[in-house]
């Protein structure tokens, strides 16, 4: 449906792709993936004609409709949260508002007099809304919404008051409703919560054209693409498989490439000692002219470019006492909502707890009482002797001084360190080079994100408290920091919506439900296993 044929772009002094090709046939579900700044937006932009490849050719099959959704979401304000979704769904958008308007016009007392031309033309659009399915519209607007979280009277608001993140979703559901011939899906997976995300993961999986996504969540990639586009060094190579496997090959052609490099530079060394040893000799002369040209002529193999990911390690915690935190006939409310009534809970050493529950169940209230930045109503929140509290929360990243770099903020931050050891750190987490030097003010998300966990993790604490800790990760600093936590020796009291993140690191749940609170002995894949759900209220 989408064809990529031999296409160059450059942007300034950055090559973004060279004689690149790739196709997205009718039907496909395939994921895109690279490293940041590898030109995955860029790529997105000249399959919906945003931008121009400054060579080759960008074609697209004639009449097929495409929807794309990207980070930037736009201004919205001034209508509800449904009629913002429903203006993206094309032609019955527009009838649906001149509809609504007319209803307005009918209902107004001083338009008495144009009453008989106003009921002639309501006729007309209602005709033309039902033509266009728009009743069944509004209903799939109402179910979209739902799916992604919204509330009944979330839906009904302005979504002018909505977060950034409330209205990434809006931009989202606006795309699913469409339902356009190609979907091209620029991390669909931020900012949604466990729910939402199996949600839309079910939905794309019964979703009949094509789409083209990218995605740091591995498990969301894994289960619905079956095919995987890599942007590598300016070109794109396709596999066919879904993202575990596209791993697999990538680490194979990787082997095997090094294995081919590592022959022919031995070859090429024996062929060099040669006509080194025997180019001053005239009997040799023949043989040393034609090893020169054969030399000449060899196609050079390049070793396989490797993607520079650096392990981080964990310097030994000092062991707190076996009681790490305990809750006691613990009240809290938010205004006349009942967030907990009663609640009794401990946490032991080594104990690596996940909250799991819907929207508004208390996950971030309960890490919040835990770390004292919360106060309950009435009740105690004890924390235990010697314990070393390290609280990853998303509010950490908008405290970063934006006036100092990377490497100024570590150093402020471990002023007792050497520079050697604080660019190791930062390498760690995907700063090399020169990006320690930006500012922390022109710091993506992701950026940010890295940034507050190395400080955290530089000087480790005993108990890690971490609320959505992977939002805004690519998944090699997921990996990162996964293999860094799984051998992290201290007590951990956890929210997140990865789910390889949560059946890697936890070994017991607690479950927040309307009916009360859940304990489970095991961690989040024992979890699954018993209760048949991935998610509160949703089945597997």
């Amino acid at each position: 449906m989408i064809r990529l044929d031999k296409i160059g772009k450059q942007n300034g002094r950055q090559i973004v792709f060279i004689e690149a090709s790739a196709a997205l046939q009718k039907g496909e579900k395939a994921g895109l993936v690279g490293p940041n700044g590898a030109g995955k937006t860029t790529l997105f932009r000249m399959m919906t004609g945003q931008e121009q490849p400054d060579e080759g050719q960008v074609s697209a099959e004639r009449g097929i409709t495409i929807g794309y959704f990207s980070q930037d979401v736009g201004e919205m304000r001034g209508r509800s949260v449904v009629a913002e979704v429903m203006d993206g769904a094309g032609p019955v958008s527009i009838v649906a508002a001149e509809l609504k308007e007319l209803e307005g016009a009918l209902a107004d007392p001083e338009r008495a007099d144009e009453m008989e031309a106003l009921v002639e033309r309501y006729g007309e659009v209602q005709a033309r809304f039902e033509e266009l399915d728009g009743y069944a519209l509004e209903g799939r607007a109402y179910e979209v919404l739902a799916g992604l979280g919204f509330s009944q009277e979330m839906m009904e608001n302005d979504v002018g008051r909505l977060s950034g993140g409330w209205k990434m979703r809006v931009a989202l559901a606006r795309i699913l409703l469409m339902r356009p011939d190609v979907m091209l899906l620029d991390e669909p997976s931020n900012h949604l919560d466990l729910e939402s995300l199996i949600w839309l993961e079910s939905f794309l999986k019964g979703y009949d054209g094509a789409l083209l996504m990218t995605s740091h969540d591995r498990e969301f990639m894994n289960r619905i693409v079956s095919k995987v586009i890599e942007i590598d060094g300016g070109t794109l190579t396709t596999y066919s498989g879904d993202y575990g496997f596209y791993e697999q090959q990538r680490a194979l052609n990787e082997l095997q490439q090094q294995a081919q490099f590592e022959r022919q530079q031995a070859m090429l060394a024996k062929e060099i000692k040669f006509i080194e040893r025997f180019k001053a000799r005239a009997s040799h002369a023949a043989q040393v002219q034609s090893r020169v040209k054969k030399l000449d002529k060899i196609e050079r193999v390049e070793p396989p470019r490797r993607r520079q990911t650096v392990a981080f390690e964990f310097q030994p915690a000092p062991r707190s006492g076996d009681d790490v935190a305990m809750l006691k006939g613990v009240h809290k409310s938010y205004g006349s909502r009942i967030i907990y009534e009663g609640f009794d809970f401990s946490i032991r050493r080594k104990e690596r707890w996940c909250v799991m529950g819907v929207n508004g169940a208390g996950k971030s209230t309960l890490l919040k009482l835990v770390t004292g930045t919360a106060q309950p109503d009435s009740g105690s929140v004890t924390v235990g002797g010697s314990v070393k509290l390290g609280y990853f929360a998303q509010h950490a990243m908008d405290l970063l001084d934006g006036d100092l770099t990377i490497f100024e903020d570590l150093e402020s931050t471990f002023p007792q360190a050497g520079q050697g050891s604080l660019r190791a750190l930062a390498g760690c987490f995907g700063f090399s080079g020169d990006d320690v030097e930006k500012p922390c003010r022109v710091l993506s998300g992701g950026e940010k994100a890295r940034l507050v966990m190395a400080k955290m993790l530089y000087d480790p604490p005993n108990f890690l408290v971490l609320d959505e800790p992977t939002n805004h990760l690519d998944i090699a600093t997921k990996e990162m920091l996964i293999a860094a936590l799984a051998s992290y020796e201290g007590t951990m009291l956890f929210v997140s919506h990865d789910r390889h993140f949560l059946a890697a690191l936890s070994n017991r749940l607690l479950e927040l439900t309307g009916d009360g609170v859940r304990l489970y002995g095991g961690g989040y894949s024992e979890y699954v296993a018993s209760t048949g759900q991935e998610a509160p209220g949703l089945r597997a």
